[in-house]
């Protein structure tokens, strides 16, 4: 069973992992900031497995990715490119991140799970960071998400999404089994078992 801790005492025992995490949202434009007119629709997909497909073809140049991937904003529901002056409505399959690794980091008995997207942002799982399942319609196949940054959702890869169930511990609520992965001093849940 894991102590509870107060979150300074959390900060201050995965503090190096935090830091990675803050040094790689300092690179990161304040996009949530910048409210111009919509400037059109462009011909930009994001894949479900996170590739950015422009004009039928896939953007290849990995720095180009992560370019636009620092310029991406959400808004009811919608995706878009924005800069200080535009703003360029894009379609997302189902989201716009997609989460590569994960690591395990266990310090005494707290454990902080750490999150690496395609583009390279890092991200430990927690308050800030929730994670959690959705379905879609008609599907009882788990959609598992955690939030990157700015109200954006990475997707978790199959493998990392399996690791984090190996992870997980099994837990009785109302006489069915549930899965359930604690980071940070939060509990996230994984999904009925039964």
């Amino acid at each position: 069973m894991l102590k509870k801790m107060t979150d300074k005492v959390l900060d201050k025992l995965f503090s190096d992992l935090l830091s990675l995490e803050a040094s790689t949202n300092k690179k990161i434009p304040p996009v949530h900031l910048w409210n111009p007119e919509l400037s059109g629709d462009m011909d930009l997909v994001i894949d479900r497995e996170g590739r950015w497909i422009h004009e039928g073809g896939e953007i290849k140049r990995p720095a180009l990715v992560k370019l636009f991937s620092s310029i991406l904003k959400k808004e009811d529901n919608e995706y878009f490119l924005v800069t200080p002056v535009e703003k360029w409505r894009i379609k997302v399959d189902l989201a716009p991140f997609f989460i590569t690794s994960a690591k395990r980091n266990i310090r005494g008995d707290i454990q902080a799970i750490n999150c690496m997207t395609s583009v390279g942002d890092n991200v430990v799982v927690g308050p800030n960071h929730k994670l959690w399942i959705e379905y879609e319609i008609g599907s009882d196949e788990p959609i598992p998400l955690v939030h990157i940054r700015f109200g954006l959702p990475g997707l978790l890869s199959r493998n990392v999404f399996y690791q984090i169930v190996e992870w997980a511990d099994c837990e009785e609520v109302s006489k069915k089994r549930h899965l359930k992965i604690t980071s940070m001093g939060k509990t996230f849940s994984l999904g009925q078992i039964d």
